[in-house]
């Protein structure tokens, strides 16, 4: 167990924040297998503050396991401050500023990572959110713009000068994107410097990994993203070696089957049918990965028009 300011964490086992993955029948499902906090996918300042029925939604984190981080995005500080505070009264435990997103339609609005390129707007943002809202706010970073940059040791500092309570590093650069590798040494550094905790992430595919980036950087937590689409199974193993030092099996395919069916249910009780098959279909192709002839039934989900279809893609062997 670890601590984010007053919020207390079951495992240092996080769940990613992943834009159009980790709602909320994903955050479901990666709590039932045992992460000890989710993360949701990154939500606009703007959005909230114009009250779209879309982002509301995504916000919404009503009959959820606590506890339940609400990430957020902007470049102006008081509008961001405003969103915040819109997403507080909607039940966040945590605020998390995202100051790492590397895609090209964020950047151009100057957010996401393109703030770490102006880091007197950083101070700014971070201040104007502790300040408007009660509960921990935290940054998710990366080591900067440029590959060998570390802007994130300076940006880290404002964060915890300004009261944020944790940091999270995602080691590698804005112009890699997600190729080459994460400078888990750079997380270390982070980590001396540093006297909140810091979380790390990047290249994290094995419970091994997760143990092995505690014991090299000396993080507080580590946080697990593309390892887990189609594989919540991870946050067990994970949790279990870090915590625990048992190494369990990996799920049958009954169960990745079977926890397949229960996401997609679940995305249909929240989202409709319709939404949830089309938004499923990625996840039904992770779930099935490295499975004999998965190229043929990824062409049978893809095609997939209704619950019922999607699951006799995949094959299930029961009746659900």
């Amino acid at each position: 167990m670890f601590s984010i300011g007053t919020v207390s964490i079951s495992n240092r086992i996080i769940a990613a924040p992943m834009a159009g993955i980790t709602d909320k029948a994903n955050r479901i499902i990666a709590r039932s297998f045992g992460c000890g906090m989710t993360c949701s996918e990154m939500i606009s300042d703007m959005g909230l503050i114009y009250g779209q029925k879309k982002t509301q939604h995504i916000a919404d984190t009503s009959g959820e396991s606590k506890p339940v981080s609400i990430q957020i995005f902007g470049s102006d500080p008081e509008k961001i401050a405003q969103g915040a505070v819109i997403v507080e009264e909607m039940g966040a435990d945590i605020i998390d500023i995202n100051m790492g997103c590397p895609t090209p339609k964020i950047i151009k609005n100057g957010e996401g990572s393109a703030l770490m390129l102006d880091l007197p707007r950083s101070r700014d943002i971070i201040r104007s959110i502790v300040k408007a809202v009660r509960v921990p706010v935290t940054v998710k970073m990366r080591r900067g713009w440029e590959d060998g940059s570390t802007t994130c040791l300076e940006l880290a500092a404002i964060a915890e000068q300004e009261g944020a309570k944790a940091v999270t590093l995602h080691a590698r650069s804005r112009m890699q994107f997600y190729s080459g590798q994460a400078d888990w040494a750079l997380i270390k550094e982070l980590k001396k410097n540093s006297s909140i905790p810091v979380i790390g992430n990047g290249d994290i595919w094995s419970a091994d990994d997760a143990v092995r980036m505690l014991e090299e950087t000396g993080c507080d937590a580590v946080m697990i993203g593309r390892a887990a689409m189609g594989n919540p199974f991870i946050f067990r193993e994970a949790a279990e070696l870090v915590e625990k030092g048992n190494r369990i099996q990996p799920p049958t395919f009954d169960e990745r089957i079977h926890t397949a069916i229960r996401h997609l249910d679940l995305a249909c009780s929240f989202k409709g049918e319709a939404v949830a098959v089309r938004e499923m279909r990625k996840h039904f192709s992770w779930y099935i990965k490295g499975r004999s002839g998965a190229a043929k039934i990824r062409l049978l989900i893809n095609t997939a028009q209704s619950r019922d279809q999607l699951i006799q893609a995949i094959g299930a062997r029961h009746k659900y």
